[in-house]
């Protein structure tokens, strides 16, 4: 196959913005494999303005027919032209192979699009390396890809969540949407063709709802240092459009924008930065920019910071367009302070003998007089074979054959379960790690809470005369 037959540009940006687009912002939108040629493609044929489209792939045979303004050749001597064979290493290596061309085509960009479809080899390979590139050259980087539909295989869907994981690492937002997620939005009529239109459609929504918050001046301007300052180093990201007319316009367009349903079960509940784009005719009321920004933000954390604008459009009409990008969800720092908890977990002494009682065990024999004997010097306990008195801090119910423990009190995070072990049942944490106080703490203090211990760190009670 001839490698030449396809020209590799080159061009240095234009100094002159504006002979690129009216707005002093440089946006570059970079297709990546096949699925992100293919939404590039949707993205020009729509019409979208104010962007410098690029696409970058391993197939010479794809690369010639695809649209775009500035196409790149990766990976000729990885891939000899041929594609990547659906592998994502492959896909990689031709980035790295071709650094130096995609370092030039994105230089200069103020935000940088990147978009593919994961679980592939080239996008999802070379997604990573792009998105490198981009934060290194200072370009706000967003990266907009899909995941694979459940019927084209494991394999295809554990490389596609690999590359996801390796992607957000390097990019400052990242929207997913599921493939799958289609299916419950179509028709079952729905041909393949029309399926992927549909989910390349919501790409270039998503491209678009962005771009035109930075590129269209309103009345109300929300500008590029908005949305750098709600998206930058943000991680995960949603964004919403809708679209309605009517009576009722407002409450519909902000309700379809915040509850899209390509976006899986994802929503904006505790988000901290929520920008609101609102494009209309001349006749939109403050009431109704009241309405929107209200519903908008309504499930946003406590502490969120909302940007807004309002862009005039007399060709909308009746219409009312909405576009909602949310940020900053207190989600990923409950997960990211869990996993650090996981991390930091004590664990349990195994300095544990016939005569020693974990003092749950112990808690439980303080409140069951009858009973308390079958707990004595017993080395393996069945919870269900065993009658309690309730607790102020717990009720037990027995629920499917397992002992289940409710919460009565407030005891903070520390919400427990109660399992078998070999010494019998001990509580042990669900969520974040409760540490019992290590200071003014009497050691032969029978009334210290059972909730303090689990096998590492809580007390134990010697129950025989042997002081050894």
């Amino acid at each position: 196959m001839d490698l030449n037959g396809i020209s590799i540009v080159k061009d240095e940006v234009s100094s002159d913005v504006d002979d690129m687009n009216n707005s002093p912002t440089v946006i570059k939108v970079i297709g990546c494999g096949g699925g992100g040629s293919n939404a590039v493609k949707r993205m020009i044929e729509y019409g979208l303005t104010d962007v410098d489209f690029i696409i970058i792939n391993t197939d010479l045979q794809a690369l010639r027919v695809a649209k775009a303004s500035r196409k790149i050749a990766i990976g000729k001597k990885v891939t000899g032209g041929l594609g990547s064979g659906g592998n994502p290493e492959k896909g990689r290596e031709a980035a790295e192979e071709d650094k130096e061309l995609i370092t030039d085509i994105l230089r200069g960009a103020n935000m940088v699009f990147i978009t593919a479809g994961m679980g592939g080899g080239t996008g999802t390979g070379s997604a990573p390396v792009v998105a490198q590139i981009a934060k290194e050259l200072g370009a706000l980087t967003v990266a907009i890809v899909t995941t694979p539909f459940s019927f084209e295989g494991p394999i295809r869907m554990k490389q596609a969540k690999i590359g996801v994981e390796k992607l957000h690492e390097q990019v400052d937002a990242l929207i997913v949407i599921p493939n799958e997620q289609i299916l419950k939005i179509v028709d079952k009529k729905t041909s393949v063709k029309q399926s992927f239109v549909a989910v390349d459609d919501i790409l270039r929504q998503s491209v678009e709802g962005i771009t035109t918050v930075i590129t269209k001046p309103g009345d109300v301007n929300t500008d590029f240092a908005d949305v750098k300052n709600a998206m930058q180093g943000q991680g995960n990201a949603l964004i919403g459009i809708g679209v309605a007319e009517g009576e009722n316009r407002a409450v519909e367009a902000a309700t379809k924008a915040i509850s899209n349903p390509l976006l899986e079960d994802a929503h904006i509940d505790g988000s901290k930065n929520i920008l609101v784009n609102i494009c209309s005719s001349d006749n939109i009321s403050i009431s109704e920019v009241n309405e929107i920004v209200n519903i908008a933000t309504a499930s946003a954390a406590p502490d969120h910071h909302v940007f807004w604008g309002e862009v005039t459009d007399p060709t909308l009409g009746d219409k009312i367009s909405v576009s909602v990008i949310a940020t900053g969800f207190e989600g990923e720092e409950n997960q990211n302070a869990e996993e650090k908890d996981e991390d930091e977990r004590v664990e349990p002494s195994s300095e544990l003998n016939d005569n020693v009682m974990n003092s749950s065990d112990f808690e439980r024999i303080l409140h069951n007089s009858s009973r308390a004997g079958e707990f004595v010097n017993t080395k393996k306990v069945n919870p269900s074979s065993v009658k309690t008195q309730q607790s102020e801090l717990f009720s037990y119910e027995k629920k499917d054959s397992e002992q289940t423990v409710q919460k009565k009190s407030s005891l903070g995070n520390n919400v427990v379960d109660s399992s078998e072990s070999e010494m019998g049942v001990y509580v042990k944490p669900l969520r974040k790690q409760f540490v019992p106080p290590t200071e003014d703490v009497d050691p032969n203090d029978i009334y210290r809470p059972a909730i303090w211990s689990t096998r590492g760190f809580g007390k134990s009670f010697n129950l025989t005369d042997d002081d050894k």
